[in-house]
């Protein structure tokens, strides 16, 4: 089976589960090919995949940590990148795939279906048009535009993968919003993530151990010298944090003997598993790695990152972790790591979302579905 697979590069979530299900189809004997542009292209290379650049859809503008969905779409609709489908057009009539995959790239299922190739939407977000309904007039025009938009995606391609747990686990629950009818399409595989729990060695650390990923830049600063405050307080809590390539590590001379501080690590998941705590934002494919190694989260999601929130909401709803925001302080932090390292309950859900996540076996299960709908042309699988 001849599968492309077209990568949405705002957010490197997309990415590494693409990565993940490429590892997957390629062992099971399967050619693959990307489709991808920005920095998704450049580390789909570095993992020696063939990949085709392709024009960017969404442009994303923001301030200091906030995203600007209206000025997005806007900026994108000016821009005029969803005229790319001649150019995926031309790489779906050079690669001749069995099937097409499209990880949030709205432009591939228009062009696959064109070309009357099977198609499929990993998505992970689905109501976008909420997001808009409370900015006036024109947030409700671009609602309807929006949703307009979703709604004949939806309808013209053969199914619709969430890289997500099913119902009522769902982390990305009050991110998407199906009719009934397309209810019929939608497919919950199972976390897609780079390694299985099995094949990780932990990092030798001092426990118990947290994982900070939310880094030192930017809006994000206050929030990381917080974390770095709750460490002083209490020495026998060990903390690896990681900085991003964007701060100087040296400036920090007088960090606790009980903080490691590093700009990044090329492989997170020995790391991951050693840990009892993960501080994370609330992006979804960052939650789906922790909770797929059975790791308790506190999710600091972004400042008006609207899907963000909603996954960190899931989170505590699921019993897994807390919701928090920037102005929670070092004490708060604190106190709230030490009710999951200390309390049973977090680890033991977190360690049953774990379980969960090897049954279904997401990337696996993707994998299977393609292999029956490159030939059927149509979805017909029941989980």
């Amino acid at each position: 089976m001849r599968t492309l697979i077209l990568v949405c590069g705002e957010g490197l979530g997309h990415t590494s589960r693409c990565i993940a299900l490429a590892k997957e189809l390629v062992s099971a004997g399967h050619e693959v090919h990307f489709g991808a542009y920005g920095y998704s292209q450049e580390l789909i290379e570095r993992k020696g995949y063939a990949v085709t650049a392709i024009p960017s859809e969404i442009t994303l503008v923001g301030n200091a940590g906030t995203l600007d969905l209206k000025s997005s779409i806007l900026k994108t609709i000016k821009k005029g990148s969803f005229f790319g489908i001649l150019n995926i057009k031309k790489l779906i009539k050079k690669f001749h795939p069995d099937v097409v995959v499209s990880d949030g790239y709205f432009t591939g299922i228009l062009a696959s279906k064109l070309m009357k190739k099977p198609s499929y939407l990993v998505m992970n977000q689905s109501n976008m048009e909420e997001f808009f309904m409370d900015r006036g007039i024109s947030g409700k025009f671009l609602a309807k535009v929006v949703q307009k938009f979703y709604s004949r995606v939806f309808k013209i391609v053969d199914g619709i993968i969430i890289p997500d747990y099913p119902m009522p686990y769902t982390i990305c629950r009050k991110n998407i919003s199906f009719s009934d009818k397309m209810k019929k399409k939608v497919f919950y595989s199972g976390p897609v993530v780079g390694k299985a729990y099995g094949e990780v060695i932990p990092a030798q650390v001092h426990h118990p151990h947290v994982l900070s990923t939310v880094g030192g830049f930017g809006y994000r600063a206050p929030l990381f010298l917080k974390v770095i405050r709750a460490a002083e307080m209490s020495p026998e809590i060990h903390y690896t944090l990681l900085t991003g390539p964007s701060v100087d590590s040296d400036k920090f001379t007088d960090l606790p003997h009980n903080v490691k501080m590093l700009q990044f690590i090329n492989d997170q998941f020995p790391c991951i598993k050693a840990s009892e705590v993960l501080i994370v934002p609330g992006g979804h494919s960052t939650l789906m790695e922790a909770l797929s190694f059975g790791i308790p989260v506190l999710s600091f999601p972004d400042i008006d990152h609207i899907e963000q929130q909603n996954n960190a909401l899931a989170i505590e709803q699921n019993g897994v972790g807390y919701c928090l925001d920037y102005s929670t302080s070092p004490e708060e932090i604190l106190e709230y790591i030490k009710e999951i390292v200390y309390n049973g309950k977090f680890v033991d859900n977190a360690q049953s979302m774990r379980q969960l996540s090897e049954k279904l076996n997401g990337a696996v299960a993707i994998c299977k579905l393609l292999e029956k709908g490159a030939f059927s042309g149509k979805m017909d699988h029941k989980q």
